[in-house]
């Protein structure tokens, strides 16, 4: 049996809690990561009735898209749905967990899943997302240094795009004298020495710093190590909300419109001014996604789906760009058949299943 913290690491591998936007509010909201988990209960919003089915179907965990609890509660009286959820999983020993813009800024995560559906190719993110990389830069001995090099490599440093295993490594010479309390791996104590040495520089994700540097600590073979970490303000092009990509073969726009109401079962499409264009790039937000329309009409998009827009946000197309309005619920909808479908792959044997309840707030006539 699993406890609660294996399984969330196997979804921080998905989506690190660290690609969450700083406004948000993810990970464990409810119980305590050492629970053994019974089963796993994965839903796009946690509501009463989530609670419920979880207690039926014996699952103490739920992972949830949509954080229940998002601003601080001041109090637990179940005055209202949020504080009535809480207090009927904490009564039953159900665990909350909640990946929301950690999963909307994931290579693989919500919009990825909407590229999916759609049916695009090519697909890169549409918003970069800044101050999520960092770099190491260590002095080994030039011996040790393909060993070092390479366990950084291991340890998740050295990737860039398509590429990995990139570093930057100059030759030199690194001089120091340990004092008589020193017990120096090379070289003699009290005594200058010059060592033929290799600075290696390697980029890395902000979340895998810990790792990189316990890997440091343990491979290196110096007493003690010289090394800096420095932020960078390059952008990751692989961690970032939105995307976009190309359809197979260009439509026109009515055909695409109503391929994309079959596609996510919708009853209605809000949109902007209609065009003779092709549609042939497209790019995709889940969820709230007004503030990308500039980042789609400079992506050269054809059309841009999302949802929660408002009135004044249809006149940005501008004759540019379609804007597609297809609703907050039904574009992230596929999300939790992505975390179903991951989970079940990584853990196997294992009880995890895809809730039943449509939590969708709003209703069509």
């Amino acid at each position: 049996m699993k406890t609660i913290k294996q399984i969330t690491n196997y979804i921080e591998e998905l989506a690190p809690l660290a690609y969450a936007e700083d406004f948000d509010n993810v990970g464990l909201l409810v119980g305590n990561y050492n629970t053994k988990v019974t089963g796993v209960l994965v839903t796009l919003d946690t509501l009463e009735k989530t609670i419920d089915e979880a207690i039926v179907k014996n699952c103490n965990l739920i992972i949830s898209f949509h954080p229940i609890i998002f601003s601080g509660l001041k109090k637990l009286n179940g005055s209202n749905y949020v504080e009535r959820v809480v207090i009927k999983a904490i009564k039953n020993d159900i665990a909350i967990y909640a990946m929301h813009t950690a999963l909307d800024n994931s290579f693989k995560g919500v919009s990825a899943k909407m590229c999916e559906v759609i049916g695009l190719k090519n697909t890169k993110v549409l918003i970069p997302q800044k101050g999520n990389l960092k770099k190491l830069t260590t002095y080994v001995p030039h011996k040790n240094a393909e060993e070092l090099r390479n366990s950084l490599f291991a340890a998740g440093a050295g990737n860039i795009g398509n590429y990995d295993q990139c570093s930057f490594n100059v030759l030199g010479e690194g001089t120091y004298r340990g004092n008589e309390n020193s017990n120096p791996i090379v070289g003699k104590k009290e005594i200058v020495h010059i060592e033929p040495e290799t600075s290696i520089s390697v980029i890395f994700e902000k979340h895998k710093e810990s790792d990189l540097l316990k890997t440091l600590f343990t491979v290196h073979p110096y007493e003690e190590i010289a090394y800096e970490i420095v932020a960078l303000d390059n952008l990751h092009q692989n961690i970032g909300m939105g995307m976009v990509g190309e359809l197979e073969i260009e439509m026109d726009i009515i055909t695409f419109l109503n391929s994309l109401k079959d596609k996510f079962y919708l009853k209605t499409i809000r949109h902007s001014a209609l065009s003779d264009k092709k549609i042939k790039k497209v790019a995709v937000l889940g969820g709230s996604g007004s503030f990308a329309i500039n980042n789609a009409k400079k992506a050269n998009a054809d059309i841009f789906i999302t949802a929660d827009l408002k009135y004044h946000d249809f006149y940005k197309a501008e004759n540019q760009i379609v804007l597609a309005d297809i609703g907050h619920y039904e574009s992230e909808q596929f999300t939790k058949n992505l975390l179903v479908d991951y989970l079940t792959k990584k853990i196997t044997n294992f009880a995890i299943i895809l809730s039943e309840n449509n939590t969708n707030p709003i209703n069509y006539i």
